[in-house]
């Protein structure tokens, strides 16, 4: 397997839009998966957890529409006939999982899939008001279970509660639950729209009860689609950083297929820092999901009254980690204000605070550093 074979650790390994039939009919396709039992016991063999992406969309020209819209499952237009609304792949009926018997439909489904084939857990894509045609969502579309607009995204959420591994691109009432939360969709850029936007957003989902969270897809939301948006390794690389000490990291495009030798292996760099801090990052999140927490947190969380409020390009992995990615293109070094205290950095430098300094950050290079415990620097004494 490719991830494999280009000296990639297996994680979980997410099959994204296509696998099924047709929207709304949640089973493999034939001629792409002729054998999906196999193919995912041979992964699960591997090492991976395999999560499908799914989304609360019917294709209305479908059997399963026509059934569906008898049973009183799918979203109705204000005219008591089934609601059709646009969405990035067209133009889908909706299932009404306000409404218990659809919720129930739903499930159903994906617990067959998790039944019959070992499937980990889904991506819950779409499912939220502000796509598509939002005012007449807003005012044009009646659900059964309420009639406030968030309250479908609020249910579309707790179906993710039901699974071991989940992920959601938008969720409503649902901080302090054990549901993955991905950035908002982030164009390949390196302005306060893209990788810039990384820290601010996690630090808002920290703060707002979502602790486990990952940025957008490495790179951003670049297509391959060389006429519109260049592809700039560099900025990849960048992003791979610093996303590697997030809650979670996700690529999307292969690193392997984009980027020479030379910058893949500063994301393998990136994705090895993550696996050597695996345990400290689980533990974190065993914190999170108990005291409640963030595991990525703003510097004015751990050091309140000191004028912290305003930085927003370092964060605090727990209490002890400081990070600092390079968010300037063609930067080779930055600027880090530290906190009291000492600072062991990844490089083998002892910063003492509170200053401000700058270092060298070549692109090999994501800083960070790691605050001493004053009863470590007591003892180096005797």
């Amino acid at each position: 397997m490719e991830i494999l074979r280009n000296g990639f650790p297996p994680g979980v390994l997410i099959i994204d839009d296509n696998w099924m039939k047709d929207y709304g009919t949640w089973e493999f396709h034939a001629e792409r998966f002729p054998d999906p039992k196999r193919m995912l016991d041979t992964l699960h063999d591997l090492g991976f957890k395999v999560m499908l992406w799914v989304c609360p969309y019917v294709s209305p020209d479908s059997q399963t529409a026509r059934a569906l819209d008898k049973q009183g499952l799918l979203v109705q237009d204000n005219e008591g006939r089934m609601a059709l609304r646009r969405w990035w792949n067209g133009c889908s009926a909706v299932l009404d999982y306000t409404y218990p018997p659809a919720f129930e439909w739903f499930k159903g489904r994906l617990d067959e899939l998790v039944s019959r084939y070992g499937v980990d857990g889904f991506k819950f894509d779409a499912g939220d008001p502000s796509e598509g045609d939002t005012g007449v969502w807003a005012t044009g579309y009646r659900w059964r279970g309420s009639g406030i607009p968030n309250e479908d995204c609020a249910a579309y959420s707790r179906l993710g509660l039901h699974y071991p591994l989940s992920e959601y691109r938008a969720s409503w009432k649902a901080g302090g639950t054990p549901l993955m939360q991905r950035l908002r969709d982030k164009p390949h850029s390196w302005g306060e729209d893209g990788l810039k936007a990384l820290i601010p957003n996690a630090i808002a989902q920290s703060l707002m009860g979502y602790p486990f969270h990952c940025p957008d897809m490495i790179g951003g939301g670049w297509d391959g689609d060389l006429r519109t948006t260049p592809f700039d390794a560099e900025l990849f690389v960048r992003y791979a950083q610093c996303a590697a000490l997030f809650p979670m990291m996700q690529f999307s495009t292969a690193p392997w297929n984009v980027l020479d030798e030379e910058y893949l292996g500063y994301c393998k760099d990136a994705v090895r820092l993550r696996v050597a801090l695996g345990p400290e990052i689980v533990q974190l999140a065993e914190a999170a999901a108990t005291a409640g927490e963030p595991m990525l947190r703003p510097m004015a969380f751990e050091f309140p009254d000191e004028g912290w409020e305003t930085v927003k390009d370092q964060f605090m992995l727990g209490s002890s980690i400081l990070v600092a990615p390079v968010l300037e293109k063609g930067a080779s070094e930055r600027t880090i204000r530290f906190p009291e205290g000492t600072w062991n950095g990844e490089d083998g430098s002892r910063i003492t605070g509170p200053c401000t300094v700058s270092v060298a950050a070549p692109l090999s290079r994501l800083p960070w550093y790691r605050k001493e415990n004053p009863f470590d620097s007591f003892l180096r004494k005797f």
